[in-house]
């Protein structure tokens, strides 16, 4: 059967929020419920399929070429209920015969039946929450599972053919040092993932951890930011690409589906507290599960936020976006999506050059440097005023 890649239609990401988690993690403000109970597991699925099956017809023009099953903990929701959905969005849109499709899994989760499962179904990338190499720290944070489920979890993972494995990791932990996290990064590069995301504890308001940051003995900022720069030259070493501020890969192995995000390309999300952006606007479901089920049940509200999303305000979003990748953003590229001059920015750009913060490529395009992006807010707040100003 020939390969269908739909040719004639736009590329259209698709995000499902499962909300389920085994406990809470101590850090974690992502919308998430510590719950099994059949009522809410049904009642939600029962909702995503109905809400897709909705949505699919307002899409004629587009195939869906990546799906993330995102949390919450998808894999502590379980193989059925993924796989259900997944035969609901095939149903109900044009999926690519090359579909990248991600679940998010964590380690003491991840099971011989739901690999089995899961792959059998066509999902072909596991992200997997591993965090730290460290057993007393992520209890300290609340992670369910020790080290040794994260390596018996990729070993699972490889026995049934998934080849693109993903692992999620975090430095500036509770008492984590920087030699602490340079051994997990070596103890990690040992399992081989084709993808490394490495992400900084950031401390958030209303999660567990917020209460109690100051008597954890958490890194400062300096200490973060050598943690980051160290991630970025031991994986340069061991051949994985940066091409995003906390992403790197081995080649040919990008995030697909979050490349979306940052290109600025279309997206739809499932689930409460999921987001899309589709058809010129950025709209937000409710966060609450009994509120979602409810409202797709009755053809109630759903959506939280609905914002219009204006030429200037892309303008801006590209600038955002893309300088959070390696590849940057291109002026020409700029200039003629949304009629703005880009010498005003340049001009910054070039001062950033000098503090080796930026650096500009051999076509012209501009992209952040790793001691750039520790101060990329920065960066990008300074350009979104110059832009405000032509």
């Amino acid at each position: 059967m020939p390969l269908f890649t739909g040719k004639n239609k736009t590329p259209l990401g698709i995000y499902i929020h499962v909300p389920f988690c085994r406990s809470k993690c101590q850090y974690c403000d992502f919308y998430s419920v510590a719950t099994k109970e059949d009522k809410w597991i049904f009642g939600y699925q029962e909702a995503v399929c109905q809400h897709i099956r909705e949505a699919g017809p307002l899409a004629p023009d587009y195939i869906v070429d990546t799906i993330y099953f995102g949390g919450g903990t998808p894999s502590f929701f379980g193989a059925d209920g993924m796989a259900a959905i997944l035969a609901t969005i095939r149903k109900s849109f044009t999926v690519s015969n090359n579909a990248e499709i991600t679940f998010e899994a964590n380690p003491d989760s991840v099971s011989d039946r739901l690999l089995r499962r899961l792959h059998s179904e066509g999902f072909n990338r596991v992200s997997l929450g591993i965090q730290c190499d460290d057993n007393d720290i992520l209890k300290r944070i609340g992670r369910p599972h020790s080290y040794e489920q994260a390596v018996a979890a990729v070993r699972r993972i490889r026995k049934f053919r998934f080849k693109n494995l993903s692992v999620d990791l975090m430095y500036g932990l509770p008492g984590q040092t920087p030699e602490a996290w340079e051994r997990t990064l070596k103890n990690v590069l040992k399992l081989q993932p084709e993808h490394i995301s490495c992400y900084g504890l950031q401390v958030e308001e209303g999660t567990p951890l917020y209460e109690y940051k100051d008597y954890c003995n958490l890194a400062d900022e300096d200490t973060q930011a050598d943690m980051y720069l160290s991630a970025v030259e031991i994986l340069r070493q061991h051949g994985y690409r940066q091409y995003e501020i906390s992403n790197f890969c081995r080649k040919g192995n990008v995030s697909r589906h979050n490349l979306k995000y940052w290109n600025g390309e279309p997206y739809l999300g499932f689930g409460p507290n999921a987001s899309s952006d589709f058809g010129g606007s950025r709209f937000t479901i409710v966060r609450d599960l009994p509120a979602y089920i409810e409202g797709i049940r009755t053809g109630g509200q759903v959506l939280e936020e609905v914002q219009e999303i204006g030429s200037r305000d892309r303008a801006g979003e590209y600038l955002m976006m893309k300088l959070r990748t390696v590849g940057g953003i291109d002026p020409k590229v700029y200039e003629k999506r949304f009629l703005l001059p880009f010498a005003p920015l340049e001009k910054y750009l070039y001062e950033c050059k000098e503090r080796n913060l930026a650096s500009k490529t051999f076509d012209g395009r501009w992209h952040l440097t790793p001691n750039g992006y520790l101060v990329s807010n920065s960066i990008i707040s300074d350009l979104l005023l110059i832009q405000e100003k032509h």
